[in-house]
C-alpha cells in the first residue's frame, strides 16, 4: 500500500535526505521525499500509524509528518478528484490547512493568513487582526489526584494521603482558555455599556422637549462629562479595535476594523479638538450656544456595538472545540488491570498492548481490543449511532468509549492511545472542524472597497477646499475631510448583522431550531445537498414491533406468550415486544425455566408450553424445523430490512415477530419539500443494504449508501464539496460527528448524542427533519434581512458623503452640519432595528 504525507520542517536538500533516511530505517517502509512540494510518498507492507512515523522524525530533528489531504485517518488513499475546465468555475475553493501534530495547545489564526503558522501565546493575528484560536488538545489529560485536607499532596493515581490517610480525590479542571477570552470580553462589554449609555442620553437630550439636562448643567460642561465617560471605552474596552485597524492598514488587509478604527478615531480626535480648541471651527459647525457639536456619542456607540459582535463571536468560538471535549469525555480515566490473578486499578495512560483488563457491568470500554473471557451486551450507539446493543462473546472486537451491559468480562488491549477508534474519530472531528475557511462577512466585503474610496474622497475634499475654498481654506478643508470620514462610519454598521441574527436565532429557537452562529444562517441559505443519516434522523431511533405473525391465527395468544417470556430479558428487542403487548393491553403471565441464550434468543415454559423466541441459530439449537411457508414469509420481511425473530411452541415453528425502526411521520413530507426547493437528499447509513433500500424507497430517495463508516461519510461530503456543492449533514450519533464538522452546515437531532450536537451548527430540538425546512426558510429570510440592513446602514451615509464633501456649498451655501450627520446615523440605526424586528412575525 502506498500513502502520501505532508512533511514540515525541511529547509534544504540535506533535510530532505535526512528525513528520507530516517523513514527508510523503519522496517517495512520504502520512502521517497521531495522538497518542493514537501511530500513523502511511502510504500509499506502493512499500515504503520502516523504516530510511529512522527516518533522517528522527532528523534531525527524538528520535523513533523501529517496525512495528506487525499488520505483518510486510517491511511487509505482516496481517489483524487479531477477538476475539469468545464467544472472549475463551479467549484467552491476551500482553504484546507493541516496544522502540524505538535501544534496542539498552541494558537492559530482562523483565517489561516499565514498558512499553518502557530503561536505560543493568545492574541490577535498580525495580518488580519482576528482573535487567535487555540488548537484543541486531542488527548485526554491525565487525571491527577489530591488530598482534600492537604492540597499540596498531588499524585498521578488514586490512593491514600501520606499525611492523613484520607482517600485522594480527582483534581477539578481549571477554567478553559476559551472561557477566559469570553469572560474578558464580557467584562469589557459591561464597562463599555455602563459608560456609553449615559453618553448617548446626554448627546440625544436635545431631542427631548424642554431638555431637562440643561437645567442641571450647560452643554459645555456635559461635553466634559462625555469625554470622561468615553475614555474607558476608547482606551480600555475597545482599544483592540484601533490596534486591529492599524494592522489592517499597514498590511493592507482592509476590513471592517479599518473602517471602524478610522471613523471612530477621527470622530474622537475631532471631538477632542472641538472640546479643547473650539475657536478653530467655523460658525457652521457650532450650535446656537457657540459650542462645537461633538462626536463622543458616535465614537462610543459604534465601538460598543462592534464589541457586542465580538462578544457573540467569542461565544461561538468557545464552542468550537466542544465536540472534541464531548468525545474525550467518553474515554474513561481508569481501567482494571488483571495481573497474576489480581485486579488493580490503573490510569488509562498506563495501559499497554497485550494487557488483560477486566470490564465490569456498566463500565466504559477503556481501549480497543477483544474479549478473552466471558460475554456481554455492549451499547455501541455512541460510536455507531445504532440504538440496539450488540451481543459480544469470546473473540469479538470491542471499541473504547462503548458501554458494557450487565455482565463482567476480561479483554485484551490491542489498540491504545491514539490508535483507538475513538481517538481516530476525535482526530477526524478536529481536522474537519479546521479544514474550511470562515465565511467572509458581507460587511467586510463592502468595507474592502468602501474604505479606500472614502479615504480617497476625504483626501480629495481636503485638497479641493484648501486650494479653492474661502478663508480660512485649510480649516474648511480639514473639517470637511473629517466630516466625510465621520458620515462614512455609520452607527448602524455594528447593528446590521447582529440585530438580524439575534432576532432570527430567537425566532428559530421558538420553532425548535437552535442555530449556533451567523455563519450557519448564511450557509444554510446556499445548501443544495442534504446528507442525512437514517437511524434517529429519518427514523425514530428505537426498535418497535411492527407485527406478530402466526400460522395458526392466534396472534394475541402468541403475543402473550412471547411478551411474558421477554419480561425477564433486558435486551432492547425484548423490551420492544413487551411494550407492544402493553400497548395492546395484553396481560403478562408467569414463566418457568427462563433462559437467555447469548446471541440467539430466549426460551422458557409458558402455560406448560415450551416457547422459544430468537434467530435461526436458536431454532437449530432447540431442534425446530421451519416450514417453507414460514421461511418464505420471513425472507420477505428480511428483504424489507426488518429484524425478524422466529417463534416456536413445543418444538414447532408457529410464527415470527417483525421489528422495525419506524420512519418519522414528518420525514416524508420534509424530504419532499426539500427536494421541491432544489435540495438533493442523500441518505448515508451504517445499516445493511436491505434496510437502507427499504427506507430509501419509502422516501423516494434517488441516492443512498449503506454500511457507511464514519470516514466513508466524511469522504462523500468532501467529494461533493469538491464538485462545488454546498453540503448540509443531518445526523445524531458520534459516528456522524466528523461528517457534521466537515459539512458546510452540520445539523444535529436534539434527541441524539451530545457530541453530534456540539459538532453541528444547527440543532433540531425535536429531532424532526421538518426543522431543516424551517432552518432553510429562516436562513433565506435572515440573509435577505441582513442585506436590507446593510443597505439602510450605508444608504444615508453614502448619500451624506457628497454633502459632507461640500458639493452643495457652491450652489446653495450648504455644509453638512453635525446635527444632520447625527440624525443620519440615528435614522439609519432606527431603520435597521425596525427592519430586523420584522423577522419576529416570520412564519416558518
Amino acid at each position: 500500500m502506498t500513502h502520501t504525507y505532508n512533511i514540515t520542517g525541511m529547509s534544504c536538500d540535506g533535510c530532505r535526505s535526512k528525513v528520507e533516511k530516517t523513514l527508510n530505517a523503519i522496517d517495512g517502509i520504502q520512502a521517497t521525499i521531495t522538497l518542493d512540494p514537501p511530500i513523502a510518498t511511502i510504500t509499506m507492507d502493512k499500515h504503520i500509524p502516523t504516530t510511529q512515523l512522527q516518533q522517528a522524525l522527532t528523534a531525527a530533528g524538528n520535523y513533523t509528518i501529517a496525512m495528506n489531504n487525499g488520505v483518510d485517518s486510517h491511511g487509505t488513499t482516496e481517489k483524487p478528484i479531477e477538476k475539469s475546465c468545464c467544472s472549475s468555475n463551479k467549484q467552491q475553493e476551500k482553504s484546507i490547512v493541516i496544522l502540524p501534530s505538535n501544534a496542539q495547545g498552541k494558537y492559530y489564526c482562523p483565517m489561516h493568513c499565514e498558512g499553518e503558522k502557530v503561536y505560543d501565546k493568545p492574541g490577535s493575528c498580525p495580518v488580519c487582526g482576528m482573535n487567535l484560536e487555540k488548537v484543541p488538545e486531542l488527548s485526554l489529560a491525565k487525571t491527577m489526584y489530591t488530598c482534600p485536607m492537604h492540597p499540596e499532596v498531588i499524585k498521578d493515581g488514586p490512593g491514600s494521603c501520606p499525611i492523613c490517610g484520607m482517600d485522594l480525590v480527582p483534581m477539578e479542571p481549571t477554567d478553559s482558555e476559551e472561557n477566559k477570552v469570553y469572560n474578558d470580553l464580557v467584562r469589557k462589554m459591561k464597562i463599555a455599556v455602563v459608560c456609553t449609555v449615559p453618553i448617548f442620553i446626554i448627546a440625544m437630550s436635545d431631542m427631548i422637549p424642554n431638555n431637562p439636562l440643561m437645567k442641571i448643567m450647560d452643554t459645555e460642561k456635559w461635553n466634559w462629562v462625555q469625554l470622561v465617560l468615553s475614555l474607558p471605552v476608547v482606551f480600555y474596552a475597545c482599544w483592540m479595535f484601533f490596534v486591529r485597524a492599524w494592522k489592517s492598514i499597514i498590511t493592507w488587509n482592509l476590513n471592517m476594523f479599518t473602517l471602524i478604527g478610522i471613523g471612530t478615531g477621527v470622530a474622537f480626535l475631532f471631538s477632542l479638538v472641538g472640546l479643547f480648541f473650539p475657536a478653530v471651527f467655523p460658525d457652521e459647525f457650532k450650535t446656537h450656544n457657540g459650542v462645537v457639536s461633538l462626536y463622543f456619542e458616535a465614537t462610543t456607540v459604534i465601538l460598543t456595538l462592534v464589541l457586542l459582535g465580538q462578544l457573540l463571536e467569542a461565544r461561538a468560538h468557545s464552542q468550537t472545540s466542544g465536540a472534541i471535549k464531548e468525545l474525550l469525555k467518553l474515554a474513561p480515566t481508569e481501567a482494571v488491570l488483571v495481573r497474576d490473578g489480581k485486579d488493580t486499578v490503573i490510569s488509562i495512560h498506563d495501559i499497554k498492548k497485550g494487557d488483560l483488563l477486566r470490564v465490569k457491568p456498566g463500565d466504559k470500554i477503556p481501549v480497543d481490543g477483544k474479549i478473552t473471557d466471558g460475554e456481554s451486551t455492549i451499547d455501541e450507539s455512541m460510536i455507531t449511532g445504532e440504538p440496539i446493543p450488540v451481543d459480544k462473546k469470546i473473540g469479538d472486537s470491542i471499541s473504547s468509549g462503548t458501554i458494557n451491559g450487565n455482565k463482567s468480562f476480561v479483554m485484551i488491549a490491542e489498540k491504545v492511545g491514539s490508535e483507538t477508534l475513538l481517538s481516530q474519530i476525535i482526530q477526524m472531528v478536529n481536522t474537519a472542524s479546521r479544514s474550511k475557511a470562515p465565511i467572509q462577512k458581507l460587511a467586510d466585503k463592502i468595507a474592502k472597497y468602501f474604505v479606500p474610496i472614502v479615504v480617497f474622497v476625504s483626501v480629495i475634499t481636503f485638497f479641493v477646499w484648501s486650494q479653492f475654498g474661502p478663508e480660512p481654506a485649510m480649516v474648511y478643508g480639514f473639517i470637511n475631510a473629517i466630516a466625510v470620514l465621520i458620515i462614512a462610519c455609520p452607527c448602524a454598521l455594528g447593528l446590521a448583522t447582529p440585530m438580524s441574527v439575534m432576532v432570527g436565532v430567537g425566532k428559530g429557537a421558538q420553532s425548535g431550531v437552535l442555530i449556533k452562529n451567523a455563519e450557519a444562517l448564511e450557509n444554510m441559505n446556499k445548501v443544495n445537498v442534504l446528507i442525512t443519516d437514517k437511524t434517529g434522523t429519518i427514523t425514530e431511533g428505537k426498535p418497535s414491533v411492527e407485527k406478530v405473525f402466526s400460522l395458526q391465527n392466534d396472534e394475541n395468544e402468541l403475543l402473550q406468550n412471547i411478551a411474558s417470556l421477554n419480561q425477564y430479558s433486558e435486551h432492547p428487542l425484548a423490551q420492544a415486544v413487551v411494550n407492544f403487548a402493553k400497548a395492546k393491553n395484553v396481560s403478562l403471565i408467569e414463566v418457568k425455566d427462563f433462559e437467555a441464550i447469548s446471541g440467539k434468543g430466549v426460551i422458557g415454559t409458558v402455560t406448560n408450553k415450551k416457547v422459544a423466541l430468537g434467530n435461526e441459530k436458536l431454532m437449530k439449537q432447540v431442534n425446530v424445523r421451519v416450514s417453507d411457508e414460514l421461511e418464505n414469509k420471513i425472507t420477505a420481511e428480511q428483504k424489507l430490512g426488518k429484524t425478524v425473530s422466529y417463534i416456536s411452541v413445543d418444538g414447532i415453528a408457529v410464527g415470527f415477530v417483525s421489528i422495525t425502526d419506524a420512519i418519522k411521520a414528518t420525514s416524508v413530507e420534509a424530504i419532499k419539500e426539500l427536494m421541491r426547493q432544489g435540495v438533493e437528499v442523500i441518505m448515508l447509513t451504517g445499516d445493511n443494504e436491505n434496510t437502507a433500500k427499504a427506507v430509501a424507497t419509502q422516501l423516494n430517495l434517488s441516492s443512498f449508501k449503506a454500511s457507511c463508516l464514519p470516514e466513508d461519510k466524511l469522504k462523500e461530503i468532501k467529494r461533493l464539496q469538491f464538485e462545488g456543492k454546498i453540503v448540509a449533514m443531518a445526523g445524531d450519533g458520534i459516528n456522524d460527528a466528523p461528517a457534521l464538522a466537515q459539512a458546510d452546515i452540520g445539523i444535529a437531532m436534539g434527541t441524539g448524542t451530545d457530541v453530534a450536537i456540539e459538532s453541528a451548527k444547527i440543532t433540531l430540538v425535536k429531532g424532526d427533519l421538518q426543522g431543516i425546512v424551517k432552518a432553510k426558510n429562516l436562513s433565506h429570510a435572515v440573509m435577505r434581512n441582513i442585506k436590507q440592513n446593510l443597505f439602510f446602514a450605508f444608504f444615508y451615509n453614502v448619500l451624506g458623503i457628497p454633502i459632507a464633501a461640500g458639493v452643495l456649498y457652491p450652489f446653495f451655501g450648504v455644509l453638512l452640519s453635525p446635527m444632520i450627520a447625527a440624525l443620519a446615523m440615528s435614522f439609519s440605526s432606527v431603520s435597521v432595528i425596525a427592519n430586523a424586528l420584522r423577522l419576529r412575525g416570520l412564519k416558518l
